[in-house]
């Protein structure tokens, strides 16, 4: 099923800049697909796979004078899962500063491509990141009914783009993706071995999803360190597995400042490390999925529309709570997401007295489209 990406005509319109694009992303979210759309069919292109030994030999062991000839009648440079290369920051600025060739990097990793490029390529490069399929994109190619009705089945099983090419096997492929990406590719790639303390981890996260997290409890709960609870929520952060969301304040003392909330970006994933694929009326954690689901959504809509918003939750101390709050430049709007259709919110006046939001809206199954997509 060939679902069009909102990115492709961002990345083609791009493309005639004299700077290199970095396309971000997990794993098996469709940049390669993505990629191979948007070559034109008489464009003449050299794809590099990194991951490949012949991929990294070629950046590794090739001269100045090699790469014009190999790359002397090609009009795009290709290079996927670029953080495979070593310096390949500096080695896209020469090639940049060197050839007229058009660059394209992928990496499922940002920390790792990130550091290797952001020196190198300061002002030279322009930014992507591509997510599972989002509700936008499933809305234009399915149509709004249809998308409307699978709300059930994105809640449950979540919309990676060979999840929703596989109806009624979702299960498998999310363990697929599971297995292969998470345990095997992110922990595997940076030596970090498979064990209980860890998968403890994920699936504690997993649990909280929406909840406030505290590394303290979380260290508790795995035997892990506090330095390690930490790092390993790094990297499964840099690898777009999950995000955390910081709390909102001005610096008001009763208000919270060192807890935060982990969401995931995919709600498949999240059900595949806790094993719970049943339907909604029969889950006690719907509340969790449903925030869930809206929250990764907007973030995705945000990214993909270029909306400069940041993103907080609000809590203070006396337990009073809104699900999201977003800051663009000075102005506030907060949004309380309920998956019950007949719940109703006040909108805490400590939050609404001082901070004065533009927006206070209450986000349900009755009007969420319109806040998920454009």
């Amino acid at each position: 099923m060939k679902i069009p990406r909102h990115l492709s005509h961002l990345l083609r319109n791009n493309l005639g800049s004299r700077k290199a694009l970095i396309l971000y992303g997990a794993r098996q979210t469709g940049k390669t697909t993505l990629l191979k759309h948007l070559i034109e069919e008489n464009q003449k292109v050299l794809w590099i796979n990194a991951d490949t030994f012949e991929g990294q030999q070629f950046f590794n062991h090739t001269s100045l004078e090699r790469y014009k000839r190999t790359l002397a009648d090609k009009d795009l440079l290709i290079v996927d899962e670029a953080q495979r290369i070593d310096n390949i920051g500096i080695k896209l600025k020469i090639l940049l500063d060197e050839l007229p060739v058009k660059i394209i990097a992928t990496g499922s990793s940002s920390f790792d491509l990130a550091n290797k490029i952001n020196e190198p390529l300061t002002g030279r490069k322009t930014v992507f990141t591509l997510f599972p399929l989002s509700f936008n994109e499933l809305k234009n190619h399915l149509g709004l009914f249809d998308e409307l009705n699978a709300l059930e089945s994105r809640l449950i099983f979540g919309s990676y783009p060979e999840v929703i090419s596989n109806p009624g096997n979702e299960t498998a492929v999310l363990s697929e993706i599971v297995d292969s990406y998470l345990f095997k590719d992110i922990f595997s790639n940076n030596k970090i071995k498979k064990s209980d303390k860890m998968v403890r981890l994920i699936q504690a996260l997993a649990f909280q999803t929406g909840q406030l997290v505290s590394y303290n409890e979380l260290s508790n709960l795995t035997g892990l360190n506090h330095e390690t609870v930490e790092r390993y929520i790094d990297l499964l952060e840099q690898s777009f597995v999950l995000f955390r969301v910081s709390p909102y304040s001005s610096n008001p003392r009763n208000e919270l400042k060192n807890l935060r909330k982990i969401f995931f970006f995919d709600n498949g994933v999240r059900n595949t490390l806790i094993n719970n694929f049943n339907k909604p009326d029969l889950r006690n954690d719907i509340g969790q999925l449903w925030e869930n689901y809206i929250i990764s959504e907007r973030v995705k809509f945000l990214n993909n529309e270029k909306i400069n918003t940041k993103i907080y939750f609000w809590r203070n101390h006396n337990r009073q709570e809104i699900d999201l709050v977003e800051q663009n430049g000075s102005s506030l709007d907060a949004y309380e997401i309920k998956w019950k259709t007949t719940s109703k919110y006040r909108f805490p006046d400590s939050f609404v007295e001082k901070y004065k939001p533009k927006t206070t809206s209450v986000i349900s199954r009755d009007n969420y489209e319109s806040f998920i997509s454009s």
